[in-house]
């Protein structure tokens, strides 16, 4: 039975931007927020942890993405989830270091 067209997306380009959030955008949140927890936390316990439960909070994220009704605005909530994650990482280095 096809898909009703009213809930199908009309335009290629939110096409292409849902199909790339959840792809590489929800990728890069999920990696972050793994890098994130590493640098606060036991370092080896985290990487041995997001070995699942990254590809779970990858699935997640790709489907919260094509929840969403304009695929740019996912994109963008992914990219300045990713900075912020990124920005907990940086200062969890700096606090916490490694060697």
């Amino acid at each position: 039975m096809p898909a009703n067209k009213k809930y199908l997306t009309p335009s290629p380009w939110q096409r292409f931007a849902k199909i790339s959030a959840a792809i590489f955008g929800g990728f890069i949140v999920a990696i972050m927020f793994h890098m994130a927890l590493a640098s606060w936390f036991n370092h080896v316990a985290v990487i041995i942890t997001s070995t699942f439960s990254a590809f779970v909070l990858w699935a997640v994220l790709m489907v919260v993405a094509f929840m969403g009704k304009n695929g740019w605005k996912v994109w963008g909530i992914y990219l300045l989830a990713s900075i912020v994650l990124g920005v907990v990482c940086y200062f969890g280095n700096q606090t916490n270091p490694i060697l």
